[in-house]
């Protein structure tokens, strides 16, 4: 039976993992602008930029034992500065499965030269959590966004631990409710689930980390982008609003209005809301479709924000083949696989996305699928 083109489209055809779709309604104009221009150490460059840390702590429900700073470099300049100042102390387990925490093996061991016990999985699965030992500090990823596979929760961190947890979180906070109480390093950017601009990074430190940046100095030199300490105490402007760099405060203006707009929708439960929609959404497209399926096999490990689908027969270039269909229609846009994840679609299921667009994207896979295998 041929299919024909569909008639419906997404109103909005953002599926990119990152920088992922605006939230619903945003436009250029409605974002503030008193602070252009001005420098981000006058009072309204900071008070702005403390706006942004206070409404983070309000969305994220982070504790009051929690320090939350912007820093550079996005997702990864946060976890390397967390990396390059606080390993070391103790032995270290680093974990991997898929792309990003590969990119912190290869810190760990080529960089910074501290022979980690690490523990890997096969795209698609996550390993065992349980096993890692907890008087090691864990380098992990909540969230795999090349992978689509999640850790489902903290239950495998001890109270009791003498290591530090580093959270690698940029695809999972605002999706997940984090359990902050067991999580010493956090870090993310704005650029995924807020649908934010990316190059700033958020660090969210415990108190145990805090503990570690003042009782300990690392055997190696430190850029002055990564050093949270000075003269002999923590940097605490960084956690009120003075960055380490001059931040972009379009930028910023752009994540408060998404921040506004979280709470907007219900805060963090409204936004783990619309991103279980969405996930379900795309997760009924994926059970009515022999030849679609998840590279996340195990749904109790499987994304909600970035899932990662396979398709039956695909290769490279039918992959690539398939979304510059779907792009040249203007029916989604940016849904290839990671290029190092086994081929396959990855769709943003992520609180800015409108299920209604996940509900659209059905009929143009079967349109598509048949377009690329003739």
């Amino acid at each position: 039976m041929t299919i024909s083109k569909p008639a419906n489209k997404p109103a909005r055809p953002f599926f990119s993992s990152g920088p992922c779709a605006k939230p619903p309604g945003w436009e250029a104009s409605k974002l503030a602008t008193e602070s252009l221009g001005r420098s981000h150490r006058a009072k309204i460059g900071k008070s702005r930029l403390q706006l942004s840390i206070d409404l983070i702590r309000e969305v994220l429900q982070v504790p009051d034992t929690h320090r939350i700073g912007i820093v550079p470099a996005s997702d990864t300049g946060a976890y390397e500065m967390a990396m390059w100042t606080m390993l070391g102390a103790r032995p270290v387990t680093a974990t991997a499965w898929e792309s990003f925490g590969e990119g912190w093996v290869t810190d760990a061991v080529k960089q910074l030269k501290i022979d980690p016990n690490v523990i890997r999985a096969d795209y698609g699965q996550l390993p065992d959590m349980a096993s890692i030992d907890q008087s090691h500090d864990v380098l992990f990823t909540w969230n795999g966004t090349t992978s689509g596979v999640r850790v489902p929760n903290g239950d495998w961190i001890a109270d009791d631990r003498e290591g530090l947890t580093f959270n690698d979180a940029t695809s999972a906070v605002f999706a997940y409710d984090m359990p902050w109480d067991k999580l010493d390093v956090t870090t993310f950017s704005w650029q995924k689930v807020l649908g934010g601009e990316g190059a700033h990074g958020v660090l969210i430190l415990g108190p145990r980390a805090v503990e570690r940046l003042e009782n300990y100095t690392p055997a190696w030199p430190l850029p002055k982008i990564f050093r949270l300490m000075s003269k002999g105490a923590l940097a605490e402007g960084v956690f009120k609003g003075e960055t380490i760099n001059t931040p972009s405060m379009l930028a910023v203006e752009d994540v408060i209005f998404a921040l506004d707009w979280a709470k907007s929708v219900g805060g963090l439960q409204g936004l783990m809301r619309r991103s279980d929609a969405n996930a379900a959404a795309l997760g009924k497209i994926v059970a009515d479709r022999a030849w679609l399926g998840h590279l996340a096999a195990d749904e109790a490990t499987r994304s909600k924000t970035s899932v990662c689908l396979t398709v039956e027969g695909a290769d490279e270039a039918f992959i690539k083949k398939f979304a510059a269909l779907l792009e040249a229609e203007g029916a989604a846009y940016d849904i290839a696989g990671y290029r190092d994840a086994p081929p396959g679609l990855r769709i943003w299921c992520g609180a800015t996305v409108d299920t209604a667009d996940i509900e659209a994207l059905g009929p143009w896979f079967d349109w598509a699928y048949q377009e690329t295998k003739a």
